[in-house]
This record gives C-alpha cells, sequence and structure tokens, in this order.
C-alpha cells in the first residue's frame, strides 16, 4: 500500500499569509501528521460476518447514441424502497467500461465495509459506461466502443488498457468521453431516480471517477451545479477542462459544493494537471480537499483509497 499524505486547503489563512503560502503548504506538507492516512488492512476485501449490499447490471435507453448503454448499479445493506437513498456517480477511466469499479475497483466490498463500521452514509452507487459514442474505439483494445464492440477485461489493474495511440485517435475519445455528459444529465439520471428510492436533488449527488473519468467528473460536476453538490477527481487526465473553464464563478462554487476532492499519486506522469487544479482553486480561494498519494502511480491502489476517504466524506 501506498503511503498517503494530504492536504486540506485553508483558504483563509492562505489570505493572511499571502505570498508566502507556497513555502508554508510545502512546510505543512512535511510536518504535519496526514489527514487521510492509509485505509485500513482489508478495507477492500469482502468480510464475513456483515450485511452485504447488491450489484446489479441494468440497461438504460441513451437518447445521444440511440440505443441501450449499461450500468452496475450497487445498493447498500438493507436497501428498501421505504427509505431514500443519495446516489454516487462513479466513473471509470479510458478503456475501461462499467465493470471497472465493480471488479478491480472493489467498489462494492469497500462500501459495505464503510457503511458496517459507520464510517459512510448508505447509498446507492452508479458504476456507468462513460464513452457515449456509436464509433468503435479508436486507442484501447477491450473497452466498449460502438454497439457490440468487445467488453474489457475487468481484471486491469490500471483501469486503462494499453494500445494505439495518435492525435486524432485521442480526439475521437476525448469527444466520445465529452458526450456522456448529456447522457448522464438527461438519460441516466432520470432513469435511476425511476428505478431506484433516491433523494432527487443536488444535495444528495455525487460525481467522483478516475483518470479519464476524474476529468469527466470535474468538467462535469463543476459545469452542472444545480445537479451536482459533491464532486472528485482521481487522478484526472488531460480531458479535464483549463481550470479557470472549470470554475467560472468561484462564488458560486464556494456556495454552493459541498465537497470538493482532488487527488493524484506523486509519482503519476499527469500530476501536473491536478496539481493546476488545486492551485487555481487555491488562488479563486475555492475550499476544497487536495491529497497527494505519496508513492502512488496511475494504478487502482491509489484509486480504492481514494473511494474510501470520499466515501467516509459524502452526505454528511
Amino acid at each position: 500500500m501506498v503511503s498517503l499524505q494530504s492536504r486540506i486547503s485553508r483558504l483563509p489563512f492562505a489570505t493572511l499569509i499571502g505570498w508566502t503560502v507556497c513555502t508554508v503548504a510545502l512546510l505543512a506538507q512535511t510536518a504535519q501528521p496526514p489527514v487521510f492516512p492509509n485505509a485500513p488492512q482489508g478495507f477492500d476485501a469482502p468480510r464475513q460476518g456483515i450485511a452485504t449490499g447488491r450489484v446489479e447490471r441494468v440497461e438504460y435507453m441513451s437518447s445521444v447514441t440511440g440505443g441501450k448503454k449499461p450500468a452496475m448499479v450497487y445498493t447498500p445493506p438493507g436497501y428498501s424502497s421505504s427509505q431514500k437513498y443519495p446516489v454516487l456517480y462513479l466513473l471509470h477511466g479510458i478503456g475501461g467500461n462499467e465493470t471497472h469499479w465493480s471488479g478491480p475497483g472493489a467498489a462494492a466490498a469497500i462500501l459495505d465495509n464503510l457503511v458496517a463500521d459507520k464510517k459512510a452514509v448508505p447509498m446507492i452507487v452508479v458504476m456507468p459506461h462513460g464513452r457515449t459514442s456509436n464509433e468503435p474505439e479508436t486507442l484501447f483494445f477491450g473497452g466498449r466502443g460502438g454497439r457490440g464492440a468487445r467488453g474489457a477485461t475487468a481484471g486491469n489493474a490500471r483501469g486503462e488498457i494499453p494500445g494505439g495511440r495518435g492525435g486524432a485517435a485521442m480526439a475521437v475519445e476525448f469527444t466520445a468521453y465529452a458526450a456522456f455528459e448529456r447522457e448522464l444529465l438527461a438519460d441516466l439520471i432520470p432513469f435511476i431516480e425511476s428505478r431506484y428510492s433516491t433523494m432527487a436533488d443536488r444535495e444528495h449527488r455525487a460525481l467522483a471517477g478516475l483518470s479519464m473519468g476524474g476529468g469527466q467528473s470535474l468538467n462535469f460536476g463543476l459545469g452542472n451545479l444545480d445537479t451536482f453538490a459533491w464532486v472528485g477527481g482521481f487522478s484526472s487526465a488531460p480531458n479535464t477542462m483549463p481550470p479557470a473553464q472549470l470554475v467560472r464563478d468561484a462564488a458560486v462554487a464556494r456556495q454552493k459544493l459541498k465537497l470538493l476532492w482532488v487527488s493524484c499519486g506523486d509519482q503519476d506522469s499527469l500530476f501536473n494537471i491536478s496539481e493546476g487544479v488545486h492551485n487555481y482553486l487555491l488562488e479563486q480561494k475555492v475550499p476544497h480537499i487536495w491529497h497527494v498519494d505519496i508513492g502512488g502511480a496511475h494504478t487502482f491502489p491509489v484509486w480504492k483509497n481514494d473511494l474510501y476517504h470520499v466515501s467516509t466524506l459524502l452526505f454528511r
């Protein structure tokens, strides 16, 4: 397990110290104990003797592609239609699909254990296929691209399956993942709220994801604060909008966000993306959590820890 070190941005303090903020932040990083220690051993493994939730596969109609799209849905232990639940929409990375968080991401075990320990609010977790296109996948083998394309192998340890490269191919993927925003808002959320017993308001909806899904979560979440009050980006990819486009009105973000989580492993080649978002949020005095996984790369051990910690904060 990687060593974890986290920093919560203290914006009023940053204002007071002015130009010295970077130096003080660096000293705080090394001198203070981690805000979020390593998740406990076995946090992501099924545990005997506790109530467990259920994971089911569903399909909904996409108004963007004109076809059916899959999602895996976790309902918490003791789920009952007589009770209303908050919902976390949890997104995978490029080359992945709806099985990655329920498979190598161990989302169900993580949530079951947290709920059993009363460290997380019982919630529904929706894990969709976040690529919206009828075009075959261009960069990665194994992901589900257009209709009938072959699904990704759930055991892939990185969550993203290496394949060909190229600017044109990447542009196709960026377009396909960006198009999921319309599908999420117009199709998936209404489907989930019609099928499950949910609290159907912004304060009970969260959006988080890893890598390309992290970029989607920041882009879609911060761009739709009337829909989501809780937003998290784990090791966000280059599809992440420039920070000034992510937060067009800092006052609105400060007012509406319940939680904004930005994290990345310090050995991740994409670290500068998350760090750039953090620095801009700091400048704009937008409260957020900036979490750095010391020694962490672009892998599921980092993202599972992120999910563990974020889940303890949601809907409280």
